[in-house]
Formats: C-alpha cells, structure tokens, sequence
C-alpha cells in the first residue's frame, strides 16, 4: 500500500535563528569532532536553541545499534568508544559557559555494560570542569539492568530523563528493541532512588486520547514527574510517516491534564523535545 504524505500545517512552519552564538557552538562541535542529537535528530529547534548558546551533546558516537522508525540516527556498527570524549565534551560546555547541560546518547547494545561506563565518565569529567552548571542526562534504557542505571545514578546529575517515545500499542511497532514496561521499569528505578525521572513522548504516530491518557497515568504509577510532550516529525521518507498533525490547542489541553494527574513539570507543543528549554525542569 503506498504510503499517504501530509501536508504540514503553517503552525509547524518555526522561525530560523542565525547568531553568533548559533555560529560559535557550530564551530565548537565540528572542531572537537563531537556529536549532537540535535544535528542527528533533524530537531526543529536547532538553530533557535545553538542561538541561545545551548545544544544536546551525543556522546558514545553518531551510530546506534538500534534502528527505530521515527529516529533519524544512523543505524549500524559503532566505532569503538573515544576515550578522550569525555574531556572533551566536558571542555567544551567549559568554552560555551553553560550553566545548564543536556547529555544524550546512542545506544550502544554491542557494549558489555551498553556503555555505562563513558557515561559515569563524562559525568564526573562535566562536573569536575564545570562546578556551577546543572546537568540533565537523557539516557538509554541499557537493557533495563538497573546496576548500570545506579552507575549514572551515582553520579549525581540534576534530573535523569528516559524517553518512553510513545504508547504501549505503538511501542512494538516503532522502537526497534525498547520495550514499554521495561522504559517504565527504569523511570520507576530512577525516581526510588531520589531523583526527578524525566520522560518524553510523541504525539501524531497514531496513537489515541485514550492511549495517551493511559501513558500519562502508567507514567505517574512509575513516579515520573516531568512529561514533555511534542509532535513527531517525519526525518525522511524511510521512516514511518505522520499519521496526523497535532493542532497547539490540543498540546495545551494535554499539559493541562497531565499537570491535573500530577505531574511536577509539563512541556507540551508541537515544536517540544525532550531537551527543548530543559533548564526550566531543573
């Protein structure tokens, strides 16, 4: 069956930023060699948020070991983990001045520990060059293993962020390898141990009002207390294709049920990721 395109309404038609800012984190990331999902992710909000001297560091490389159809992220064998990354990634938000960070990465299921390890590491390198900035980390969900979720936990960041991407119906058809329960499984861990557990769902692949409620309720039964909620937008024509497009008002609407049902923190819009203004949730 040939797939049907839908046109994108003139709300999703965002504003480009071109500063000095946007030219001086550019530069940085290309020189040093690292990663950001916000290139790698096709985000929307890229240039606004490098304008305002802010980006989402990849760490662990640009390929994934996963293949999920909404991702644009290149899927395939990954390079060996750069042991010099860590430094380098913490130097960097050092010569940027931020005083808020958002670490994300790949996942890397061909690692022994998923990568765990260069996790911890970056963390502890970020804190170390970078006393007074807070930290948000958007982590994988390293096969539910919760003794490699501790490792970051150890660590101390600020807020620790699990997507669950979207509802439990959808889940098996758009994540390659994740799984519903076990991405609610980590934020339930994360939140035991005293933390602020972060997620971040999709909206326009499908999904129904009844099944978003339900996640926002699963994800409270976990003690998640902060939701972001955005619309999926289509990075290519080989990944799966926008079933509808979410009008600002219902975004609003779903903030406002979500913050009835408990949640601390809500972001919603079509324009919201996960790390889209993340130092408000600090």
């Amino acid at each position: 069956m040939k797939q049907q395109y839908i046109r994108k309404p003139e709300w999703l038609r965002n504003k480009l930023y071109s500063t000095e800012q946007y030219s001086t984190v550019h530069s940085l990331v290309k020189e040093r060699g690292l990663h950001t999902i916000c290139t790698s992710g096709k985000c929307p909000n890229q240039s606004e948020c490098w304008s305002r001297g802010t980006a989402t560091l990849m760490i662990l490389g640009d390929i994934c070991t996963r293949a999920c159809k909404f991702c644009n992220t290149t899927t395939g064998k990954p390079l060996p983990p750069n042991p010099h990354e860590p430094q380098m990634v913490a130097d960097t938000i050092k010569e940027l001045g931020l005083k808020h960070a958002v670490i994300t990465s790949v996942d890397r299921d061909d690692l022994k520990d998923y990568g765990a390890s260069c996790w911890a590491e970056t963390i502890r390198a970020i804190k170390k060059a970078n006393p007074n900035t807070t930290l948000e980390v958007l982590i994988p969900d390293f096969n539910g293993k919760t003794e490699l979720i501790d490792l970051i936990i150890k660590e101390k960041p600020d807020v620790i962020s699990h997507n669950l991407e979207t509802v439990r119906r959808i889940t098996p058809l758009v994540r390659s390898s994740a799984k519903y329960e076990k991405s609610l499984e980590v934020l339930k861990h994360i939140a035991s141990r005293g933390y602020k557990a972060k997620t971040g769902i999709m909206l326009g692949l499908g999904e129904t009002e009844e099944e978003i409620l339900e996640l926002m309720d699963d994800s409270r039964a976990h003690n998640c207390s902060i939701l972001t909620i955005g619309q999926y937008l289509q990075p290519s024509r080989k990944h799966i294709p926008v079933s509808a497009y979410i009008h600002p008002d219902k975004f609003a609407e779903y903030k406002q049920i979500a913050l009835e049902k408990g949640f601390k923190f809500v972001e919603s819009g079509p324009f919201v990721r996960s790390s889209y203004l993340a130092e408000k949730h600090v």
